[in-house]
């Protein structure tokens, strides 16, 4: 329950009730008996056995059938219906003609603004919003980062490279401070960077003070450190052995056995070696910048990517205006909220999908 409440930085602890009542064993459990086998890889990241996330859909779909729950689809849901402080419904449109639906309770899951295919378009802040509820600022986050400027022209000159087992960090260049540091892959792509530890780092970012003012005066910086195996020292001397082997060759053709194709001229450019220069000839000064650039290479980012291609939302509904025990409205009698739409977000690694679990299942049980 500890690690589960440590990686939601978003109002974690409004979440132990639902976490109780629907646990991450709960679901596995549950997706066993609709004959969906899961598997654990690394990070403690649960998956289905095949691979397919249509299986853990499709589990859920037998488990609505199994009840007799009715199913409408192709409707949109424009308002809830309340008499005074109570739900009595909804009004919703089918084929350009208007229809309410009577309810006694109202369960609103309209996922937060992420992933706009899928439907999650924000609507459901509307709805929420009409009945009195506060919205939380509606943020992006576990999403990729822009660059700008030069940054961006090197960024798109390496599209499409992904580096595996980098350290990175995302770094305040004004207090000089460390904000998130990781181990694993990033990807740059024609607008900046992306790979699932600048995913991981932007809820940290996200969190940060004075994080949009400091982005915008270019004072975020994603620094990688392309060789973290090796310690500058050991790293100047791979370089030596490197040169030696190759005395004859250009600079230019003497570090495909170091480095990935497409970064070595961004990093010949940056050491500001003259790429026709034997290697043999290169001076010691030369060789520590190099190993300054492999180890510090740096990416400054302006902002962050749209909301609609990001994983998750933060913000949303927020949580003094909702029962932890039951995910009622304080405000209107019969309304019941779950999952995204609630101001509770959580780091990568399947915490937010089981957020929506446990919030469904506790807003079903009362």
């Amino acid at each position: 329950m500890e690690d589960f409440i440590s990686n939601i930085p978003g109002n974690g602890k409004f979440l132990y009730s639902s976490f109780q009542n629907f646990t991450n064993q709960d679901i596995i459990k549950q997706l066993k008996e609709n004959g969906v086998e899961v598997k654990v890889e690394r990070g403690n990241r649960v998956f289905p056995c095949s691979d397919r996330s249509k299986d853990v859909l499709d589990a859920f779909i037998n488990e609505l059938k199994k009840h007799k729950v009715k199913v409408m689809t192709n409707i949109k849901v424009d308002h809830i219906l309340v008499d005074q402080t109570k739900v009595k419904g909804v009004l919703a449109k089918k084929d350009g003609r208007e229809i309410e639906e009577e309810a006694e309770k109202v369960i609103l899951a309209t996922g937060g603004k992420s992933y706009p295919a899928t439907g999650s378009t924000g609507d459901g802040y509307k709805m929420a919003q009409e009945l009195g509820h506060t919205i939380k600022e509606i943020k992006p986050s576990l999403v990729p980062y822009q660059c700008e400027g030069k940054q961006l022209e090197e960024c798109k000159e390496m599209q499409g490279l992904s580096l595996k087992n980098i350290r990175m960090k995302v770094m305040d260049l004004e207090k000089k401070k460390d904000i998130y540091e990781d181990f694993g892959e990033l990807l740059f792509t024609h607008f900046g960077v992306s790979g699932p530890t600048i995913l991981s780092s932007s809820a940290h970012l996200l969190r940060y003070k004075d994080s949009k003012r400091l982005l915008q005066e270019g004072k975020i910086v994603v620094r990688i450190d392309l060789k973290p195996a090796l310690e500058e020292e050991k790293l100047h001397t791979r370089i030596i052995r490197d040169f030696m082997q190759e005395q004859n060759k250009q600079f230019k053709n003497s570090l495909d056995h170091l480095l990935p194709k497409k970064i070595i001229p961004i990093v010949m450019k940056r050491s500001k070696i003259n790429p026709e220069k034997q290697v043999n000839s290169i001076t010691k000064e030369e060789r520590e910048k190099l190993v300054q650039v492999i180890k510090k290479f740096d990416i400054i980012i302006s902002d962050f990517r749209p909301i609609e291609e990001a994983i998750i939302t933060s913000g949303g509904i927020h949580i003094k205006e909702i029962n932890p025990k039951t995910m009622e409205s304080k405000i209107i009698d019969g309304l019941y909220f779950a999952g995204e739409i609630i101001d509770v977000d959580a780091y990568t690694g399947g915490f937010n999908l089981q957020i929506a679990y446990s919030t469904g299942y506790t807003a079903g049980l009362h």
